[in-house]
């Protein structure tokens, strides 16, 4: 089988506001919602008595998904820095058609912006933001 990719994990502060927001602004689709307990994730995630929940979301199109995860248990822990620079620091690309209609629609919902869309060489428009949960989102709007 060698390796395919199968998706990306973001964790957020509120489940429905952040399904809600990768929803309407976005423009994901919820594929699946978890509500996990027991000894199975304490295992995968590392922690006691965990719980998780979890929405599954894709763009219509694709096979990769977006796993948005709130800790129930243990409480999340806010970064100690915004620097994308550094270690472990990760974000999620989206495919659009309008970057500054998504560009504004983003930010009208309460994200960040971090740089306006920029074009390269080769025509790509290209910009980042953060989520309302500030976690970072890179659009790219291809040539």
């Amino acid at each position: 089988m060698g390796i395919r990719l199968n998706h990306a994990g973001v964790v957020v502060r509120d489940l429905e506001k952040a399904v809600t927001f990768y929803r309407d602004v976005i423009g994901l689709e919820v594929m699946e919602r978890l509500d996990r307990t027991g000894p199975e994730i304490d295992q995968v995630v590392g922690y006691e008595n965990s719980r998780l929940l979890i929405a599954k979301m894709n763009a219509p199109t694709e096979e990769h998904l977006v796993e948005l995860i709130q800790y129930v248990r243990p409480e999340p822990l806010q970064r100690h820095s915004e620097e994308r620079s550094q270690i472990g620091a990760s974000h999620i690309a989206f495919f659009v058609d309008d970057i500054d209609d998504k560009f504004n629609a983003i930010i009208a919902a309460g994200g960040v912006q971090l740089n306006p869309p920029t074009s390269y060489p080769d025509g790509r428009l290209v910009c980042y933001l953060q989520d309302p949960d500030r976690n970072w989102v890179e659009l790219i709007q291809p040539a």
